[in-house]
């Protein structure tokens, strides 16, 4: 028999989950929000809510930081970095330098 981890949890949508940690993020809410492409489909949901809860949706905005300055926001890790580039790359975008 499978035991779950963690404490059952039910979002505002009415979503069920397991989570042990005080994170309240609902992960089927989390799946229902990924882009179904463009840049922010490449990344981990954690790195996609780090930029969006700085305001960062497109390429354009993302051009406006350093790699440096992107690493800061919470969520943010540097395995997203080389996707980033890639992304900038493709559309002859770079970070700022």
């Amino acid at each position: 028999m499978k035991t779950q981890k963690g404490n059952l949890r039910i979002c505002n949508k009415g979503h069920k989950y397991y989570k042990s940690s005080n994170c309240p993020t609902c992960p089927t809410c989390v799946q229902e929000r990924k882009p179904d492409n463009g840049f922010l489909s490449m990344l981990s949901a954690p790195a996609r809510r780090a930029l969006e809860n700085n305001g960062v949706t497109t390429l354009q905005q993302v051009s406006t930081f350093s790699e440096k300055e992107i690493l800061q926001f919470h969520g943010m890790g540097p395995a997203s970095l080389p996707k980033l580039r890639t992304a900038l790359q493709t559309n002859g975008l770079a970070f700022k330098i």
